[in-house]
């Protein structure tokens, strides 16, 4: 998806995801766009490469998740521990980390109970 920007588009998207910290309003300020541009139409033309660096910012917090539960798992007790949880679980879900749903059960010599015949059948 590697297209070629123009020098204030880049700066945009670097700035947006560093010291704008996702304000598009001062990431287009910070980036010289002038005051008459719509940051809306900045934001169309770089929708793409905006949701590719959003999918990389979240997984980049992919880490900071689980060192967040480690240590909610080291002090339980600690205060905010439920919304620390919640905000770490929905990240990791975000990042792909999804919990299993299914459970795989093995056995070396399995055995089947079948429940007993009816008169009809």
């Amino acid at each position: 998806m590697s297209r070629n920007l123009t020098e204030k588009q880049q700066k945009f998207l670097d700035v947006l995801f560093e010291e704008a910290q996702g304000n598009l309003s001062q990431a287009r300020k910070m980036a010289g766009y002038a005051e008459t541009v719509a940051t809306s139409a900045i934001v169309n033309s770089l929708q793409d490469e905006i949701a590719e660096r959003t999918k990389k910012f979240i997984s980049s917090t992919a880490v900071k998740a689980a060192y967040s539960m480690k240590q909610i798992m080291d002090s339980p007790t600690d205060l905010g521990n439920k919304e620390k949880m919640a905000a770490a679980k929905d990240m990791l879900d975000r990042s792909g980390f999804k919990a299993s749903d299914k459970v795989e059960v093995t056995a070396s010599n399995p055995l089947f109970i079948l429940p007993p015949k009816n008169e009809e059948d």
